[in-house]
């Protein structure tokens, strides 16, 4: 669980609705459920996210508290763990396989460890609630920074999720809603439109088939990047780029949010 997995300071309070957005979007527990009341609480603060999206983020907490947790559970893996689109290690969708990415997840750590963070559970440093839990502790610059270069991975994990229709969706826009560019979103709506799902056991089985075990790692990074989380293909091989964004003002009203 990503909560676990840094050893971290507390956040500042303006910026505790990213621990609630990381917490959304991992793996349902029953300290999830608990904490229900508490993330409603955060949302409901958060001055920078319009008032329609942050219903439905209280409602989707609400819906969550009471439903089945071996349903949550099922249904998450179903999302996440079944076919890679909706991946939640942010590089995958970068570099895929390629050495690139095993330089970006340096360059992660690196930034992890200047912060004076250290992973302590076994959750790939590109996890996006992992990611989240640390950006809740940098400024708000920082945060704007770090989104701008994954915006067009938030736009396309938004549109992929919405068309699935699901809740965790509203994640991936409420960061975008931070940076002022939930508009990215719908350019990427006819490109996943068209899309072969990737989550049926042919497609499953399709993968395994094309991906050879590779027996050339020269260190332990590339031993990591073969594992069943590392060898995953690349949907995109572009280079993320630094977007000049910021954090949306809390003064700043853009209205309800729409799907």
């Amino acid at each position: 669980m990503a909560e676990a997995a840094l050893q971290m300071a507390q956040p500042e309070p303006g910026m505790r609705s990213l621990r609630v957005l990381a917490r959304l979007l991992d793996y349902p527990t029953p300290e999830h459920q608990a904490a229900a009341g508490e993330m409603i609480e955060v949302i409901g603060a958060e001055p920078r996210l319009g008032g329609e999206l942050k219903r439905r983020l209280m409602a989707w907490c609400q819906e969550m508290a009471g439903g089945d947790l071996l349903e949550l559970q099922a249904e998450y893996v179903a999302l996440f763990d079944k076919g890679r689109s909706t991946s939640l290690l942010l590089f995958e969708h970068v570099h895929g396989e390629s050495r690139d990415r095993g330089q970006a997840m340096v360059d992660l750590m690196n930034e992890y460890q200047a912060a004076g963070f250290e992973l302590d559970a076994r959750e790939l440093p590109d996890y996006l609630p992992l990611f989240l839990e640390y950006l809740s502790t940098c400024s708000e610059a920082e945060i704007g920074r770090w989104l701008g270069e994954i915006r067009h991975i938030l736009a396309l994990l938004t549109a992929r999720l919405e068309e699935r229709e699901a809740d965790q969706a509203l994640v991936p826009r409420a960061l975008l809603a931070l940076i002022g560019a939930e508009a990215d979103v719908e350019p990427h709506r006819p490109q996943v439109r068209d899309e072969a799902p990737d989550d049926t056991p042919e497609a499953l089985d399709a993968v395994w088939e094309e991906e050879a075990v590779r027996f050339s790692a020269e260190s332990d990074q590339d031993c990591a990047l073969q594992s069943a989380e590392g060898r995953r293909l690349a949907e995109r091989k572009s280079v993320t780029h630094s977007e000049a964004v910021r954090i949306m003002s809390p003064a700043v009203d853009r209205g309800p949010s729409d799907r």
